[in-house]
């Protein structure tokens, strides 16, 4: 009954709007009509903001995947389907939730997005069902007894153990470890007779996200950031245009698009996955390149730690992306030292053009028996990823499981030896180790190259 009378005033508000008469249909509305259109998301929301009925092939579904462009109104959407879950408000919710996960990219995102955000859970609440935010036990807990546990997508095993009946995934596609939260989450969604998952992210071209997307208990709903137009900032919708629009950025963060590669990337997608293999065969080769970072601050660049090794076979694997974000020297150092005891490496291959000498010091300092050979780069970066990227073109490089962000940037490198802007420290420690393996087999493990 709620519903129907939502969509009927949705079509009179919509056709008052097209006409230019919805002040005028407003002001002759009662106060109870108007604080019921104020308050139910039904009637303001747009259709790709709510979800479809029923999959493709006509059952329930469990995933409710909302890819949309920046600003484009996700959150507002995710919030309002916990809101009706929570709540039980028909039809997206039709009974109380008892227990719902809300999992973002770290909790302070969870924190400053999701539940305090201008489109957050605290924000769409009237104020007596508005739940209270327990920030001590990381949980939301409304009027009704329904309770919202906060997770990080950094610590997937903190999903261990809790069940839910429904969750909330905001910006899976910049979650660090997807798959294993992911898998979590699924264990635990064991409550209630359907217990159902709504996502919202900007999307890029992770495997896993295609995985999720074409599975047929999920509903894919879309929209792009100029379908919420009326709520952001004219300036800002013009601005993204000018610099962005017909741009393989731009139909990725504004259209809501995935974009598998930008176009004049060294690499290609299909050379990854075609040759992409389980695990590693006998390795007769086995090296830990290291690209430190120039400082050790939160926005600096990562220190990119790559694992791979030579096959019998004649190909090299990719076997670990152990990189690490913003750290000063002796955590990258301990982080490569035990990479190279855990794979029984025969050397670290580390670039000296930022740290010199000091960079075999630190190294030394966690494991003065650990075998180093420097490296300094005299090209640039496009130059030196070259033969590299021609070794993938003809399948001599196999990845061994997934490297997500590494495989990211490698999608994204462009000409200007940036990727996505920014320098690609995976992809830069990633060269140094094939090349160590492939194209620089003559050079002495122990000597160091200056």
């Amino acid at each position: 009954m709620r519903s129907a009378c939502a969509a009927r005033l949705r079509n009179v508000l919509n056709a008052s709007a097209a006409s230019g008469r919805l002040p005028e249909v407003l002001a002759g509305l009662d106060l109870e009509t108007l604080t019921f259109i104020l308050a139910d998301w039904q009637v303001w929301a747009r259709d790709d903001q709510l979800p479809p009925r029923a999959t493709a092939e006509g059952g329930d579904w469990r995933v409710w995947l909302i890819l949309g462009g920046r600003g484009a109104g996700k959150t507002r959407a995710g919030a309002e389907w916990v809101r009706a879950k929570a709540l039980g408000i028909a039809p997206l919710g039709r009974e109380p939730a008892r227990r719902i996960a809300l999992i973002g990219e770290t909790l302070g995102d969870v924190r400053r997005v999701m539940i305090d955000g201008v489109s957050g859970l605290l924000a769409i609440h009237a104020d007596g069902e508005r739940p209270e935010l327990e920030i001590s036990k990381a949980q939301l807990v409304w009027p009704n007894g329904a309770i919202a546990q906060m997770f990080s997508a950094e610590d997937p095993d903190s999903l261990r153990g809790p069940q839910f009946d429904a969750a909330w995934c905001d910006e899976l596609a910049k979650w660090r470890r997807p798959e294993e939260t992911w898998d979590m989450l699924q264990f635990g969604m064991r409550l209630g007779t359907s217990p159902s998952i709504a996502v919202t992210t900007t999307p890029r071209p992770l495997p896993m996200l295609k995985a999720i997307m074409d599975d047929p208990a999920t509903v894919i709903t879309r929209a792009a950031t100029t379908a919420n137009a009326a709520h952001l900032a004219p300036a800002f919708i013009a601005e993204m245009e000018r610099r962005y629009a017909g741009t393989a950025l731009g139909r990725q963060e504004l259209l809501g698009e995935i974009v598998d590669e930008q176009s004049g990337s060294l690499w290609r997608r299909d050379w990854i996955e075609r040759h992409r293999v389980k695990e590693c065969p006998e390795l007769t080769s086995i090296v830990v390149a290291v690209d430190p970072p120039v400082t050790a601050t939160a926005n600096s660049d990562a220190c990119g730690i790559v694992v791979a090794g030579l096959g019998a076979d004649g190909r090299a694997y990719v076997a670990a992306d152990r990189s690490l974000q913003g750290r000063e020297p002796h955590v990258w150092a301990r982080a490569a030292v035990r990479a190279y005891q855990e794979f029984m490496a025969d050397r670290v291959v580390a670039e000296v053009n930022q740290g010199g000498d000091l960079v075999i010091a630190i190294l030394r300092q966690i494991d003065e028996t650990v075998a180093v050979r420097t490296v300094r780069a005299t090209r640039g970066k496009w130059l030196r990823a070259e033969p590299v990227a021609a070794l993938y073109a003809e399948g001599r490089i196999a990845h061994v499981g997934l490297h997500t962000t590494l495989e990211e940037q490698m999608l994204a490198f462009g000409a200007d030896g940036l990727s996505r802007g920014r320098s690609p420290d995976r992809v830069d420690a990633l060269v140094w180790a094939i090349t160590d393996l492939m194209l620089d087999r003559g050079a002495s493990p122990s000597i160091r190259q200056l």
